[in-house]
């Protein structure tokens, strides 16, 4: 029976890998090691995934303190998802006190079992901010504490993997922004947005942003792992996203088909908005209130994300959705928020 543990699981992208593993790839037991545990009323889907999952299980742990627990078993493969990651919300020392240790508690713990397998999910952030594209093969500028938390969470399992290079696999995988059912993040915000009539351009309909399905995401890290494995090789780092990644307006057209509805969506000046948005958070920061218009948020509404996924493109991966079949998958696995 092959065992894997999946830090930082309990999130997202873990339980739809977990699932993955299991359906999938033969896996017959998934841990999910987390210092938060799903809980019903906050995140009902994913609820909804692990009690329909008995091969899964869940294990209490904060990942920035030293790993202690180790399952019975044998661990075949070991996935790293764990991550401060929200922007704005967190103090520049929380991504590197998170990020950080967290790659080196994994590296340690994968050491002292013997596992041979590594995932890990970088970002896209470690590229920077810039309208020109970039591939794998485009050095990283990142301009936020997150992005440089992550770029050196790269090197710390790439050390990992260098101290027994012949034996060891190391994947990295560099996602655009992720969506799927029980995403409860941007493209989820956007879907609710079109649907009650206030989501509006202000100058980005042509402003390309990298993503994928939680779905697609899976596959390819699986694909990505067995193909090194095939061809005798030990690393890879690729970017994850659809090809190319969409417009904002291809999103909102793409939510329209699949939420089967019409709208004129309006054009609000850029520069109105983000005045808007200081002048809120004037207000809600010292009232500790929370809100959608932050202005950090607001100006990577208008930034391109333009990433590139070469080297799945060049070494054949075959993407199994579109950005409407995507959606459309969203839509029947999780209705509910569609509504």
């Amino acid at each position: 029976m092959k065992v894997a543990v999946i830090f930082g699981g309990s999130g997202f992208i873990g339980l739809f890998f977990a699932k993955h593993l299991i359906e999938t790839s033969n896996f017959g037991k998934v841990y999910l090691y987390d210092k938060q545990q799903v809980k019903d009323k906050l995140f009902p889907f994913r609820h909804i995934l692990l009690k329909d999952t008995p091969e899964i299980v869940e294990v209490n742990g904060d990942l920035r303190k030293t790993i202690a627990w180790q399952p019975s078993e044998q661990v075949d493969l070991i996935a790293n998802f764990a991550a401060v990651h929200r922007e704005p919300g967190h103090e520049d020392s929380e991504y590197f006190e998170t990020n950080l240790l967290g790659a080196e508690n994994v590296c340690n713990w994968a050491e002292q079992i013997s596992c041979k397998n590594i995932i890990f999910t970088s970002s896209i952030s470690p590229y920077g901010p810039s309208e020109a594209s970039r591939d794998e093969r485009s050095l990283p500028v990142p301009s936020t504490a997150y992005g440089a938390s992550k770029l050196v969470a790269e090197k710390i399992h790439q050390a990992w993997l260098a101290r027994e290079r012949d034996q060891r696999h190391l994947v990295i995988v560099r996602p655009g922004v992720v969506f799927g059912p029980g995403e409860g993040g941007n493209v989820s915000r956007l879907i609710k947005a079109v649907n009650k009539r206030y989501f509006f351009y202000m100058g980005n309909r042509d402003t390309r942003k990298a993503g994928t399905y939680v779905k697609e995401l899976c596959a390819a890290m699986s694909w990505v792992l067995e193909r090194q494995k095939n061809q005798g090789e030990n690393f890879s780092l690729f970017n994850m996203t659809m090809n190319p990644g969409p417009s904002i307006q291809e999103y909102v057209e793409a939510v329209c088909q699949v939420a089967n509805i019409k709208r004129k969506v309006p054009s609000v000046p850029y520069p109105l908005i983000l005045s808007l948005a200081y002048s809120i958070e004037l207000i809600a920061r010292p009232l500790r209130i929370v809100h959608p218009f932050s202005p950090v948020r607001i100006r990577k509404l208008v930034r391109s994300n333009n990433i590139l996924p070469n080297f799945l493109v060049e070494n054949g991966y075959t993407y199994q959705y579109t950005l409407e079949s995507a959606l459309s998958d969203w839509k029947a696995s999780y209705p509910e928020e569609w509504r």
